[in-house]
């Protein structure tokens, strides 16, 4: 996995903060359709083992995080899309997104043009 994989801040990091139960939430709903090992998620994350742990462990109690499928010993995880805080982060996404693209655009608009 690349170095640079997961170096922007999402808008929910941005509006939320940056605990790192909610960074490894993050990461799985930016990549809703794959399903990683702890190991990639912490490269990922650059995040110190002993943390991922802690709070990985209370994400996959939740139900928030699941295993996918298992590859010889190891696990790939994924998030639950239909966990209802999962459901709720994804519908916050949304109006965050909605809400910066319409910033964007009125910036856009105010911005004179080139003869």
């Amino acid at each position: 996995m690349s170095e640079n994989f997961y170096k922007e801040k999402s808008l929910l990091l941005k509006m939320l903060d940056e605990s790192p139960k909610l960074r490894i939430i993050d990461f799985f709903l930016d990549n809703p359709f794959f399903d990683f090992t702890k190991k990639e998620v912490i490269e990922a994350l650059r995040m110190n083992k002993q943390t991922f742990y802690k709070y990985f462990k209370e994400l996959e109690e939740d139900g928030i995080v699941k295993i996918s499928r298992r590859i010889g010993r190891a696990k790939l995880y994924k998030i639950n899309l239909k966990h209802p805080v999962v459901v709720k982060l994804r519908e916050l996404d949304e109006i965050l997104s909605t809400q910066c693209l319409k910033e964007f655009q009125q910036t856009i608009q105010k911005v004179p043009k080139k003869s």
